[in-house]
């Protein structure tokens, strides 16, 4: 499979693929375990790394990891992930560059003024002159950013750690070896971290196991395939061929995310207009795991806000576990946080494993199939609202069409974003009574859902082909998808 923008995108899917492998040989041991950076690494010279041995420890760890444990620290052995835990970010200790950067330095754009701003307001008198010019002491820099601030000049130089700057929590921290280290009780699982290191130095918990186990049983194993799947093994792969691939695998039936989304986004909109008219300012989306949790984090004063309906992965997995109770369910996807979300204690069990597009990859190669040989198959159909949920704007587009539909006199002003940049200043704004609009639409992910961190392709070459496979539904209009009757009797508050 050749797909892969970058070598970490393809050292990770063989990693993924041959501890797929063993678990569906049952061959799953340390022994086997440890053996799969040699079969991956061959031979003494290095490629990226200072030495073989360097890549092969980075390896042993990432296999460990996919295979459900977790390092033990500094003591140089591995444990079993608690499979109750909410954590599902890890630090790879050894891919961890430890990058070596202060974070304020002066640089030759420094002009040696009179006036010295930059020492003026530095609270832990970090900065002295040498030679006429300004210098910090990087020993008793405490990172605040005044002098950045306060130079006319702009001659100071900001530098962030990647996984650093992109984390919206603050979860992301350095430890006393000055390697990454993730605060859990901060970390919303989002995977903006693991997606920004350029070292592959984090990396999430994965389900490949348990799910593979599941298939190999006698148990029916159903898929809930998300939208942004369009595009991501290739431009002449149809949705159609993988869903006939997962019918290969070994699961039951495959079932668009996007139909319980239509469901999801009639009630949201019928939630919506009775909030506002109740009297509330706005109200949030609640389909994105990792902005709920972000407000959960960090705005807990607004979380009587957040929308109380379900996500549409979970509204479908209330619609297939209606009809087989004893259905395991597996969600696939592009989003790490939704491996948080099925541990939720108001969802548990209902959708019961979590997929990237990463592993299913791995384990559509594990099972030795080729997408390119499948039949392009019926899917499930949702509206082409329903598939729009995927980018950003999708979900106030589709409760724009209900609303319009049913003819509902309530002014809806949704207020967009998607990425971490913005959330704060929105939220605040929406804190303090001076959103500019009554819904937000909240995205972790930079452009929406085919941004997520578990994607094979960017979304460059992903947009075409969902707004191509959303334009092919047969329900143009959500209340035209016969498939909400299967929602009916079914409760999506949670």
């Amino acid at each position: 499979m050749n797909l892969f923008e970058t070598e970490l995108k393809k050292l990770k899917y063989e990693v993924l693929t041959e501890v797929a492998k063993l678990a569906i040989e049952d061959k799953l041991s340390d022994e086997n375990l440890n053996a799969i950076p040699y079969k991956i690494i061959p031979g003494t010279k290095p490629t990226y790394r200072c030495c073989v041995y360097h890549e092969r420890a980075i390896l042993k760890e990432r296999a460990k990891l996919a295979a459900g444990y977790v390092s033990n620290g500094d003591n140089g052995g591995y444990i079993p992930a608690k499979d109750d835990s909410d954590q599902i970010l890890y630090v790879i200790q050894a891919a961890c560059d430890t990058c070596p950067i202060n974070k304020y330095t002066i640089t030759e754009v420094c002009r040696g003024c009179i006036q010295h701003k930059c020492m003026e307001v530095c609270p832990a008198k970090a900065i002295t002159r040498i030679n006429g010019k300004a210098y910090i002491n990087q020993d008793l820099c405490k990172e605040c950013g005044l002098c950045k601030k306060a130079c006319p000049y702009n001659a100071v130089s900001e530098v962030m750690r990647p996984c650093k700057k992109v984390c919206p929590t603050g979860a992301l921290d350095i430890d006393e070896y000055r390697r990454a280290m993730i605060k859990d009780e901060e970390c919303v699982n989002c995977g903006a971290c693991m997606e920004a290191c350029p070292f592959g130095a984090i990396s999430d918990k994965s389900y490949i196991v348990p799910v593979i186990k599941n298939l190999e049983s006698d148990k029916k194993v159903y898929a809930i395939v998300a939208p942004s799947i369009t595009g991501q093994f290739g431009p002449k792969i149809a949705v159609g061929q993988i869903k006939d691939a997962l019918n290969k695998v070994g699961f039951e039936n495959v079932v668009e995310a996007a139909c319980g989304a239509d469901a999801v986004t009639v009630h949201e909109a019928m939630e919506f207009v009775e909030r506002i008219e109740d009297g509330h300012k706005y109200m949030t989306n609640s389909c994105c795991p990792g902005f709920v949790a972000y407000i959960e984090n960090k705005f807990k004063d607004q979380v009587e806000n957040i929308s109380s309906t379900v996500s549409p992965m979970i509204a479908t997995a209330k619609m297939i576990k209606k009809n087989d109770k004893d259905a395991v369910v597996v969600f696939i996807g592009p989003c790490t946080a939704k491996k948080m979300e099925v541990r939720r204690e108001e969802v548990k069990g209902i959708a019961d494993y979590v997929l990237t597009f990463e592993e299913l990859a791995a384990i559509i190669s594990a099972y030795n199939i080729h997408l390119e040989e499948c039949d392009n198959i019926e899917i499930e159909d949702a509206s082409s609202y329903g598939r729009g949920f995927a980018q950003g704007g999708g979900l106030s587009a589709a409760i724009e069409n209900i609303i319009k539909d049913k003819q509902i006199e309530v002014e809806f002003k949704p207020v967009k974003i998607s990425g971490h940049e913005n959330l704060k200043r929105y939220m605040l704004l929406a804190k303090n009574g001076k959103l500019p609009g009554n819904f937000i639409e909240g995205m972790m992910c930079e452009g929406g859902c085919i941004g997520g961190a578990g994607t094979i392709c960017s979304q460059m070459k992903t947009k075409m082909p969902l707004s191509k496979f959303s334009k092919e539904a047969k329900a143009q209009n959500i209340v035209e998808n016969n498939n909400l009757e299967e929602f009916k009797d079914i409760d999506l508050n949670k």
